[in-house]
């Protein structure tokens, strides 16, 4: 089943969670973490986002970030970070 568009809603803060596929434990490891942790900040030089507070759990992770009015800045940071 598609998943349904996503509303773009520019100049606002965006609470972003991701869940390890099929519910795993991938970051329960300092150096998982550590290696997530330098994907986000590639993501934060290559594409400009604005990272406001992050949280990394065992299984998921939370990212609270600034649309800085670029449409692309999330996806493709996104797409950086849990790909």
């Amino acid at each position: 089943m598609a998943r349904a568009h996503r509303h773009y809603i520019p100049g606002h803060i965006w609470h972003i969670t991701h869940r390890c596929h099929k519910r795993e434990f991938l970051l329960k490891y300092v150096k998982d973490r550590h290696r997530w942790l330098q994907w986000l900040f590639e993501a934060k030089k290559r594409y400009g986002l604005s990272i406001l507070n992050y949280v990394v759990t065992s299984n998921h992770i939370h990212i609270l970030v600034y649309d800085n009015h670029a449409q692309e800045t999330i996806p493709k940071s996104m797409q950086l970070i849990v790909g």
